[in-house]
């Protein structure tokens, strides 16, 4: 007989969590955290996992504090006698620094995998990374999923009738191009120069935009500068449109307000961090996917079509 599945969750991706399990067809698990008066944080589960397969839900996007009660709901899976401990990372925090592009820095990407090997994870989910080669950080599975599976079909009803996809940076020219390949269209790429991390000293377009309905594709919008400046250079260049659509809406600082105000017709992300409210953006949900990849591990079943680009359920 196979063993129970558990699903977890981290306070901070709760929301995702509970459509997760309803979409498996079971009550998300309880967990219960102490919080002690100086800030120090205690996880624990309220209900027995043992022999069973536990599936802990939490995105580690800022504060750090998130990646640590990852790590230590993990620690508490193993020590109460979980067969199998799955992290599902929606948004992996940290996959940023996932080389040394200065001298004197750290690779926290590799470090990240380390602390989770550490804690004792048998396995991670995650989608959309930042870098594809963090997939090697770890000596163990780890399953690299697309949300491409909700965004073409969310652009297929949109029916635009000179539809062109864009990259807002030379970066994100690979992932653009897998949209463009598929939905054959043409592909725009943007050009820029940064004075400093978050500061763009110029950019430029390299591509037609006059009379097209733009969609820029990027992994994450942290503080939405590139994308709007963007948006505004293929406005300024004759586009007849111009959508935004991203995995990870990071937005930090005052980006949703900066979302708003820029030319921008509509911002598409999906929901593996808490969305913000905003006229123009629409939530498309993970949580389907990670569903099926739940049930397709704990039934021993081939989940790779999930890591093909064109994928969708």
């Amino acid at each position: 007989m196979s063993e129970k599945v558990n699903i977890f969750t981290g306070r901070a991706t709760e929301y995702l969590a509970e459509k997760i399990a309803k979409e498996y067809g079971q009550e998300l698990g309880k967990v219960s955290t102490a919080v002690f008066n100086d800030g120090e944080f205690q996880p624990s589960f309220d209900e027995t996992i043992r022999g069973n397969t536990v599936f802990l839900v939490q995105s580690t996007f800022a504060p750090s504090e998130n990646l640590m009660e990852l790590l230590l709901l993990i620690d508490a899976a193993k020590r109460a006698s979980a067969k199998k401990v799955v992290a599902v990372i929606p948004y992996f925090g940290f996959a940023r620094q996932d080389r040394k592009d200065k001298p004197r820095v750290s690779i926290g990407a590799k470090l990240m995998t380390n602390l989770l090997v550490a804690a004792g994870v048998d396995r991670i989910v995650t989608m959309d990374l930042h870098s594809d080669q963090i997939q090697g950080f770890v000596d163990l599975p780890l399953d690299h999923l697309y949300a491409s599976s909700i965004f073409i079909p969310y652009l297929h009803n949109l029916k635009l009738p000179n539809l062109v996809m864009a990259s807002p940076d030379t970066g994100g020219a690979k992932r653009a191009a897998a949209y463009a390949k598929f939905l054959n269209t043409d592909l725009v790429i943007c050009f820029k120069q940064r004075k400093k991390a978050g500061v763009i000293e110029s950019m430029q377009v390299i591509g037609d935009v006059k009379g097209k309905d733009v969609v820029l594709v990027d992994d994450i919008i942290d503080s939405g500068g590139t994308i709007t400046k963007a948006a505004g250079l293929m406005l300024e260049q004759g586009a007849n449109s111009v959508r935004a659509l991203c995995t990870h809406a990071v937005f930090s600082g005052n980006a949703v307000q900066r979302l708003e105000d820029s030319g921008l017709e509509e911002v598409i992300v999906s929901d593996t961090m808490p969305s913000k409210s905003s006229g123009k953006i629409t939530v498309l949900s993970t949580a389907g996917i990670f569903a099926d990849v739940i049930d397709r591990i704990h039934n021993f079943e081939s989940i790779s079509e999930h890591f093909k680009f064109t994928t969708q359920l």
